[in-house]
């Protein structure tokens, strides 16, 4: 049975995710200090951390009871 621990790459992703989220929060002053490159931005960080996240994955599903 999987025990739930997760490599550094899940962790670190979940971070970048929540730094995304709190650029999300500020968007607004973002934009008007960096323009489009604050949407640019979020996007590549949203990617990063998907991606950081989806990296964890391990070989197979748990089977069913």
């Amino acid at each position: 049975m999987n025990t739930g621990k997760h490599s550094r790459n899940f962790w670190i992703g979940n971070a970048v995710l929540a730094l995304a989220m709190l650029m999300l929060l500020f968007m607004g002053p973002l934009s008007d200090a960096m323009g489009i490159w604050a949407a640019a931005l979020w996007m590549a960080l949203a990617a990063g951390g998907v991606g950081l996240i989806m990296s964890d994955k391990s070989g197979e599903p748990p089977a069913p009871d």
